[in-house]
């Protein structure tokens, strides 16, 4: 068995989450995982990934991106990255390709809230921004207002209205990507009925 800190490294090595495959390969065994785990030194993620749990408190967007490396942060993250929501979310959003397969998105930790589109949609306004200081991808303000009139059925009110009154007076907001998007994802009534108001 490997010392704590040939652990650490090792798992620093790979972004702090490691599959099965890879520990194998780094001489780990069952029985050292099994140990591992109960020793509360690694945490399993989902069904053959595990991540180093460090006093350093790795950040959870390392999981992400290790995890999702094709995904956008979206909805209630991205909200709260842009200032448009002042509570924490408790998940992480995330947009995926409709076709991905649901085995990926079954995981232990940490919670996430996927959201399924086309792959023409899926990158229309993403952009990199910083979490933690690791590199993410996330939508723009314009477009992250638009899924929130796509979904707003299923977003708690006093959440929706204050992402759209945070978005109004955002001086960084984009009018014309505002638009550009919202016909591409079928909401541009919706744009005008409950922003073009406050425009």
């Amino acid at each position: 068995m490997r010392t704590m800190d040939e652990i650490k490294k090792l798992f620093s090595q790979h972004d702090y989450i490691m599959r099965t495959a890879e520990l194998r390969a780094s001489k780990i065994y069952y029985e050292d995982i099994q140990k591992l785990l109960n020793d509360g030194v690694i945490e399993k993620v989902k069904q053959g990934y595990y991540h180093l749990l460090d006093e350093d408190n790795i950040s959870e967007i390392c999981i992400i991106n290790r995890l999702f490396p094709d995904a956008v942060i979206c909805m209630n993250t991205a909200l709260f990255y842009y200032g448009y929501n002042d509570r924490t979310p408790f998940e992480w959003h995330l947009a995926v390709d409709k076709d991905i397969s649901k085995y990926r998105i079954k995981i232990d930790y940490p919670f996430v809230k996927v959201y399924f589109f086309e792959a023409s949609l899926l990158n229309l306004g993403a952009v990199v921004g910083s979490i933690d200081s690791n590199n993410v991808n996330i939508y723009d303000r314009d477009r992250t207002i638009c899924d929130c009139l796509r979904y707003m059925g299923k977003m708690d009110k006093e959440i929706f209205y204050k992402a759209v009154q945070g978005y109004v007076k955002d001086p960084k907001k984009n009018i014309p990507n505002l638009m550009k998007y919202a016909k591409q994802l079928r909401v541009s009534k919706k744009v005008k009925d409950l922003i073009g108001v406050w425009l």
